[in-house]
C-alpha cells in the first residue's frame, strides 16, 4: 500500500465517477481543480476557525489529510457560491481505519476487523448564512450514490459541538447517552488527552428533549435519524474550539423509506 503526507494511506480506492448533481437552485460536485479547493479550505475556516484561528495560512483550513480525500462542493447555481462542502475518504475494510482523520482521536481498534467497504466523512460544514435543508437533503442524495457506488456499509467522521464547555451541551449528550451510543462491538475507546465522558458522568442524569434536539448539530442530527451511533465519549478539540464525537451509520440501518428518498432524489437531479 502506498504511503501519503503524515502516513497517510492511499486506501481510497479514489471514487471514479461522482456525478454531478443539480436540485432546485443547487448542485454538488466534485472539487476539479486547486481553485475549487481553494472554495472549499476558506469555507471551513470561516465555519470552524472563524478566518483568523492558529492553523490556518490566507484564511484557509486544512491538513494533511486534504490530499488523500475527495471534495465535494455544493454551490448555488445563480450565484456560484459555495454553500456547503465534505471530503471523503473510501475504505476497502476497516484494516486502515487507525490512518484516518478520526483515528487521531478516538481508539478505533474494534473497527479494525470490519470487513465491508467503508466511507469516512469530514469537515462537514454549511455556509453559516445558508439555512435552506434542501442543502443538506441534496448533500446526502450524493453521499447516498455513492454509498451505492462503493458498496459502503459503514459512514463514519466526527461531528462536533460548537464550544468546548460540556455544559452548555449536557442535554444533547445525555440524549446520546440513553439512546444513540455504539453497540458494544464497535464502541470506540479513548484516545485523546482531554476528553468528556459523558456516559459515565451524565449516568443519572435525564435529559430535557427539547433542549437536546434544539442543540443537537444537524449533520449529527441526520445520522441519528438515519440509525446512526456514537462513541461513549467527546473528544475535547481546542485547535477548532470544539467538542466532537465518533459517529458511525451502518447502511444496513437506514430506514428503507430513507434510503428510497434519497436515491430518488440522486436519480432526479
Amino acid at each position: 500500500m502506498r504511503q501519503g503526507c503524515a502516513g497517510i494511506p492511499e486506501t481510497c480506492d479514489r471514487i471514479s465517477a461522482i456525478p454531478v448533481l443539480r436540485q432546485g437552485r443547487y448542485e454538488v460536485r466534485l472539487a476539479r481543480s486547486a481553485d475549487d479547493l481553494a472554495l472549499a479550505l476558506r469555507l471551513r475556516a470561516l465555519s470552524f476557525r472563524e478566518g483568523t484561528r492558529a492553523g490556518t495560512s490566507d484564511g484557509l483550513d486544512f491538513d494533511a489529510f486534504d490530499a488523500w480525500c475527495q471534495h465535494l462542493l455544493v454551490c448555488d447555481l445563480a450565484s456560484g457560491a459555495l454553500v456547503c462542502c465534505f471530503r471523503l475518504m473510501a475504505l476497502t475494510d476497516g484494516s486502515s481505519i487507525h490512518r484516518t482523520y478520526s483515528a487521531q482521536f478516538y481508539n478505533l481498534r474494534a473497527l479494525a476487523s470490519y470487513p465491508h467497504p467503508m466511507l469516512e466523512l469530514g469537515r462537514f460544514c454549511l455556509h453559516p448564512e445558508s439555512h435552506d435543508p434542501d442543502i443538506l437533503r441534496l448533500a446526502w442524495a450524493a453521499v447516498a450514490r455513492i454509498v451505492d457506488e462503493t458498496r459502503a456499509e459503514m459512514l463514519f467522521g466526527c461531528s462536533s459541538f460548537q464550544g468546548t464547555d460540556a455544559g452548555r451541551h449536557a442535554d444533547a449528550f445525555a440524549l446520546l447517552k440513553d439512546r444513540h451510543l455504539a453497540p458494544p462491538r464497535w464502541l470506540p475507546r479513548v484516545k485523546a488527552p482531554q476528553v468528556f465522558r459523558f456516559a459515565r458522568t451524565l449516568a443519572s442524569v435525564t435529559p430535557d428533549l427539547t433542549r437536546a434536539l434544539r442543540g443537537m448539530p444537524p449533520l449529527l442530527r441526520t445520522y441519528l435519524t438515519m440509525g446512526g451511533w456514537v462513541s461513549d465519549h467527546a473528544v475535547v478539540d481546542r485547535d477548532l474550539n470544539t467538542m466532537h464525537v465518533f459517529t458511525g451509520l451502518e447502511t444496513s440501518f437506514i430506514p428503507p423509506a430513507r434510503a428510497r428518498a434519497l436515491r430518488r432524489l440522486a436519480e432526479s437531479s
